[in-house]
């Protein structure tokens, strides 16, 4: 089987020195990141104020709380979304463009986070309907933004490089999670410290004040301010020279791209160009060409996606119902509601400067240098080991004397998911895959982890919730419904370790040479001819 020679202009990206535009690349893309996860994860700080708001029993000396179906739909709808956005702007990636796509994500994303802080209705069922319409195609652009950043960050990087500026995009998921934190304490603060400050007003303890409405439409707001100043940056970006030359088969535009960003003169011979005919540009999608190629590729990196997220999104989006469960959370009829939601945003960021920030970067450090396939099977391994640790004596956690020794233990799990699968799985099917499917198997893989994340949102919450109810009221001790899904994740984590041996290293690697782009059954091609002049 003979191969093609990489087209020139390729191969100068693949040695390419880092340039001033990578980290503009990674900021642009970034913040479209640093949104998604604010947007995603910030509905988990507001949950049990919108039961304290919308469902509190008139007359009940016990605080609302969403019933265990509004809560899944609340938490859950998003992920639909996301599902349904990673599949079609992966598809429309590679069909019109890295960039032709890019900026309808951002415009969802703005336009849905204002829209989710203004579901206004007359009844509870309205305003909760209202705010899962918004969430909803919130979490379509959302899920446009994973193919295409990654893509696009994979498509301008150098191979030697490649791992970090990709793994660094995502990184900022981390930032966001953290500001969603962050934003929660402040607003919370702000309206605390109102109270406290008016002799006329009362928020004692157990009570929802009526101006606690207004908190959480602001929390899920502020997510469309960072969307909106990237907007003008996205749409200057230049489409990548990789879909241009292997794609859209024009060298010349693919050439005149990357002078712009990376600083480089390139002159291009044109005489030597000849039409590619050739079986490796002919095989679809599915075909049995591209299952012998890249089948069990595909197969290794959407199921680590989907198992790491039913792991990943059941411990983030129920953060507070593990911390109440080990009592690192005071009852929440022993607080008002803004005390409440202050709490929860204060351990979730707690858990996010310890342990969730700090696994991105590490991996950021490291990919380039012990590779993808290695992290992977780290963080799998180690987040088996602290869920069982966590899970096998769970009651001895549960006393208030070692609640600490278990949020370090579980911090430690968002450590190594995020030194580990969570990041790695993002980072390599944007580079294992031809250029033409790259954005579209990119967009498969992240939306079997949203289906997996779907299965951690809903069926997790009926498992600890429905599961606790049961066994107490047989008599066994509170909590173990909590204790078996720990269990099931565990479990759920060995499995994404084996399924990481399906899963090719890149590491070094150009992406050509990964996705075997230029191979053919026939005769060599001699491609464009360029000369470079830094």
């Amino acid at each position: 089987m003979a191969k093609e020679q990489q087209p020139e202009v390729l191969k100068v990206l693949d040695v390419a020195k880092t340039q001033f535009y990578h980290f503009t690349a990674v900021v642009i893309s970034g913040m479209g990141f640093f949104t998604d996860s604010y947007d995603l994860f910030c509905i988990s700080l507001v949950t049990k104020l919108l039961g304290r708001i919308y469902y509190h029993v008139e007359g009940s000396a016990k605080p609302g709380s969403l019933p265990p179906n509004v809560a899944a739909a609340v938490n859950g709808v998003a992920l639909c979304g996301t599902l349904a956005g990673q599949l079609f702007f992966g598809w429309l990636g590679d069909k019109l463009g890295r960039k032709g796509a890019y900026g309808i994500t951002l415009m969802l994303m703005v336009g849905c986070s204002i829209g989710s802080g203004l579901s206004f209705g007359s009844s509870p069922t309205s305003v909760i309907a209202t705010l899962c319409f918004f969430r909803f195609w919130l979490g379509f652009g959302i899920g446009g933004d994973y193919p295409l950043s990654a893509t696009i960050m994979s498509e301008y990087a150098n191979k030697k490089t490649r791992g970090a500026f990709i793994a660094s995009v995502f990184a900022m998921q981390g930032f966001g999670i953290l500001a969603g934190g962050m934003v929660a304490i402040v607003v919370s603060s702000i309206f605390r410290a109102l109270y406290h400050a008016d002799p006329y007003s009362v928020d004692p303890i157990g009570s929802t004040v009526s101006q606690a409405d207004y908190v959480w439409r602001i929390i899920l707001m502020f997510g469309a301010i960072p969307a909106a100043l990237t907007f003008y940056s996205r749409m200057k970006m230049p489409e990548t020279p990789r879909y241009t030359a292997l794609v859209a088969k024009d060298q010349t535009k693919a050439c005149q791209d990357m002078a712009k960003v990376l600083n480089v003169e390139i002159k291009e011979k044109q005489e030597l160009a000849q039409p590619q005919n050739n079986r490796s540009s002919k095989f679809a999608l599915f075909s049995k060409e591209f299952l012998r190629r890249h089948g069990l590729h595909l197969l290794g990196t959407a199921s680590t996606w989907f198992l790491l997220d039913i792991a990943y999104y059941s411990q983030n989006l129920f953060q507070k119902d593990i911390f109440s469960a080990v009592g690192w959370l005071p009852s929440a009829s022993s607080m008002s509601a803004l005390d409440e939601l202050y709490k929860i945003a204060r351990a979730q960021t707690l858990i996010a400067l310890c342990g969730t920030v700090p696994g991105y970067w590490v991996t950021v450090f490291l990919i380039d240098h012990i590779g993808r396939f290695a992290i992977q099977l780290i963080g799998f391994f180690f987040m088996t080991v602290f869920m069982f640790v966590l899970a096998i004596p769970y009651h001895h956690w549960t006393r208030p004397e070692n609640n600490i020794g278990f949020i370090v233990i579980y911090g430690l799990t968002f450590f190594f998911a995020n030194f580990g699968p969570n990041s790695t799985t993002f980072v390599i099917p944007a580079e294992i895959f031809p250029a033409r499917f790259r954005s579209t198997c990119h967009g498969i893989s992240a939306a079997a982890g949203k289906a997996g994340a779907i299965i951690g949102a809903f069926g997790f919450l009926y498992a600890s919730q429905n599961q606790d109810k049961a066994k107490t009221d047989a008599g066994y001790p509170p909590g173990i419904g909590m204790r078996n899904s720990l269990i099931v994740l565990g479990v759920i984590s060995i499995l994404g370790f084996f399924f990481t041996f399906l899963v090719p290293e890149s590491k070094g690697k150009s992406l050509e040479e990964m996705s075997r782009e230029n191979e053919d059954e026939g005769d060599q091609v001699q491609p464009n001819r360029v000369e470079v002049t830094v």
